[in-house]
């Protein structure tokens, strides 16, 4: 597995995120209160809100534009919505948030 150094932990606040721009794609990173890390496609397979910018609760994410909830350990659509977000590897490891390099351009 080739891993990416994206940023420290404490870069990200606890129930928030950060956008990782890649060649493939934005993605989002997210921190919960627990600090566990997720990482999805930055982007709502509903209308392409910016999950980045939606609200964190517990291992799950509500679309800013249309309040779609995601779990973000699987990237299935809650509720009655039916869909899902593409996942990606993440780690935390030395205060370090690592993104699998492979797993960004398989997705691709």
């Amino acid at each position: 597995m080739s891993m990416i150094d994206i940023a420290a932990l404490d870069d990200i606040p606890p129930q928030g995120a950060r956008v990782v721009r890649t060649l493939h794609g934005c993605v989002a990173v997210f921190r919960t209160a627990d600090d566990r890390v997720f990482a999805l496609d930055d982007r709502c397979p509903h209308k392409g809100g910016p999950l980045s910018e939606g609200i964190v609760h517990g291992t799950q994410v509500t679309c800013p534009l249309h309040n779609w909830v995601f779990d973000m350990a699987t990237g299935q659509a809650q509720g009655a919505d039916e869909d899902r977000v593409v996942t990606h590897p993440v780690r935390v490891e030395g205060g370090r948030i690592w993104l699998d390099a492979h797993a960004l351009r398989r997705a691709a």
